[in-house]
């Protein structure tokens, strides 16, 4: 095993710059990916090995990243490659998952003396790109201070937010917040196109502004365009949110805003953009504005 060096597992729309970037710095082992094609790709494009399985991939390095679509992945991950770890394993999981899930991860992991970060991202496949991700992080300092150096290759802000279940707690807040931000910005837009203004100009004069964001500068072109590359797809965020919902109800609350975006995300799903990024919820505002607009034409021709 190789010291001070990570294995990735997961090379999705994001593990895979991210992978890249550790890679940049000469930092990478070893790349594992459950469906072979990715990890072969990237094995050749890259010339590192391409693991096995989970247990082949935690015997490549001592700081293993991990990036996976959901809980059950990120366990099945871990405890494939529980009977290998030991006191010189830090694992680090990137993914976005329930605090509890995280909570859980790092006792297995601590039963055979191995480290654990939770490290959920903000910043979508530019922000993994360019390795400028925000990074929230829950965690012992020690196993932070042995993994910094593999962070710092992928994210530009790491904030240690306290210990195990912290970090995915905050990145549900994040969500929540991403949810909100854009549910404006398309209404926003979508108002915008109803009184026929220009989207582009509508963009330049809100930027600077209070109504100023990040997804207004990053994501309100899609909706001027009515194209939707993907940045964060709209299924994931859905995903997310179920987990920010089951933490609100079980304190007997419920957010309007993941109420109203779960549902809103579920007719997209539906109509099949679950693949595009959430900016194409600006389709849904649009059609809403219409209806609405037939539905006013259509009473003031009944009242006359």
């Amino acid at each position: 095993m190789s010291q001070n060096l990570a294995a990735f597992a997961g090379l999705g729309s994001m593990g895979r710059p991210m992978a890249a970037n550790i890679q940049a710095k000469g930092l990478l082992a070893a790349v594992w990916n459950r469906s072979p094609g990715p990890a072969e790709a990237f094995s050749q494009a890259h010339g590192l090995p391409r693991a096995d399985d989970p247990a082949h991939l935690a015997r490549q390095a001592n700081i293993l990243v991990l990036c996976v679509s959901a809980d059950e992945d990120v366990l099945a991950v871990v405890d494939a490659m529980l009977p290998v770890l030991g006191r010189d394993h830090v694992v680090v999981d990137c993914s976005t998952v329930r605090p509890e899930t995280a909570r859980r991860i790092a006792q297995m992991l601590s039963e055979v003396g191995a480290g654990f970060l939770d490290a959920p991202v903000s910043g979508g496949t530019e922000g993994a790109e360019q390795g400028s991700l925000s990074m929230m992080i829950g965690g012992r300092c020690e196993d932070l201070a042995r993994a910094r150096p593999i962070l710092e290759a992928m994210a530009g802000r790491l904030v240690h937010m306290g210990p195990a279940g912290s970090g995915q707690a905050t990145k549900a807040v994040n969500q929540v917040a991403v949810a909100g931000v854009n549910q404006a910005v398309a209404d926003a837009m979508a108002l915008a196109k109803s009184q026929g203004l220009d989207l582009d100009q509508v963009i330049q004069a809100l930027s600077g502004g209070a109504a100023d964001s990040w997804f207004l500068q990053k994501r309100a072109p899609n909706m001027r365009d009515g194209v939707y590359p993907l940045g964060f797809r709209l299924s994931l965020h859905d995903k997310d949110l179920a987990i920010c919902q089951s933490l609100t109800e079980a304190m007997g609350v419920r957010l309007p805003i993941i109420e109203m975006t779960r549902l809103h995300y579920r007719r997209l799903i539906e109509a099949g953009h679950g693949d595009e990024d959430v900016s194409s919820l600006f389709r849904l505002k649009l059609e809403q504005l219409e209806e609405g607009e037939q539905r006013g034409g259509d009473d003031a021709e009944q009242q006359q």
